[in-house]
């Protein structure tokens, strides 16, 4: 069974070669990254690599076109199973081998969770955020009767043949509210685990618009709902 890990990567020149040597200490398959036309030096640090698979982005066209292209790219590879994991410091790669575990039986997909009761806890959650987290959370449990506890831990491992009547549309930070939807509407299983809540940068931004935390909320709302109202649903 071939395993993949695969990492969106968008000016991440402080983080960037600290979490490939990372991933690499803990998992010896394939490591793709996407670089999502970064502007710093992260695409020279990827360029001068050669234990990892490079798609390369001339210009950024958002975090969920970067997980869907890095997903095809994995298909059209051969691979079985894929761990994504984000290239801030916030993933510990120790938990890349209890994702791909955690894929048995029926088991679809496994979502990290930060606020599982065991999730240990590094640095302060921007409140905001955290509010957020919880009421998007509350909605998608609310509609598909799930019991997840982290609606947007990038942390993932997947069956990719579970994926293959799924296609992503959503090129935003909203990506994760399609892929649940369109997960519960094929009736993917689902199961959390859990991994640190790691916070050491507050000042992240999302973008002119959704740093607003109202209209970041309002904006995953419509992802969610657009989603769910597809044909078929």
């Amino acid at each position: 069974m071939s395993d993949a890990v695969l990492l969106p990567v968008y000016n991440e020149a402080s983080t960037v070669e600290d979490v490939l040597d990372a991933v690499r200490a803990h998992f010896d398959g394939e490591i793709l990254v996407v670089d999502d036309g970064s502007t710093d030096g992260t695409h020279a640090a990827l360029l001068a690599r050669h234990d990892i698979t490079l798609i390369a982005h001339p210009a950024n066209l958002g975090y969920g076109r970067a997980l869907a292209e890095g997903i095809a790219v994995a298909r059209a590879r051969g691979v079985a199973r894929l761990v994504t994991m984000d290239c801030d410091g916030q993933h510990e790669p120790t938990h890349i081998a209890q994702f791909l575990a955690a894929l048995d039986g029926d088991v679809d997909i496994v979502s990290g969770s930060r606020y599982l009761p065991e999730s240990l806890v590094v640095g302060d959650v921007p409140a905001a955020r955290q509010m957020i987290n919880r009421r998007v959370t509350e909605q998608i449990n609310e509609h598909t009767g799930w019991h997840l506890t982290d609606a947007f831990c990038g942390f993932k491992s997947y069956r990719l043949a579970a994926l293959d009547s799924i296609s992503f549309e959503e090129s935003g930070y909203g990506m994760p509210l399609e892929l649940w939807a369109k997960a519960w509407r094929i009736g993917l299983c689902v199961r959390e685990i859990a991994v640190e809540r790691i916070y050491t940068d507050n000042d992240r931004s999302f973008g002119e618009d959704l740093d607003d935390h109202e209209k970041r909320y309002a904006y995953y709302m419509r992802v969610w709902n657009a989603a769910l109202a597809e044909e078929g649903s």
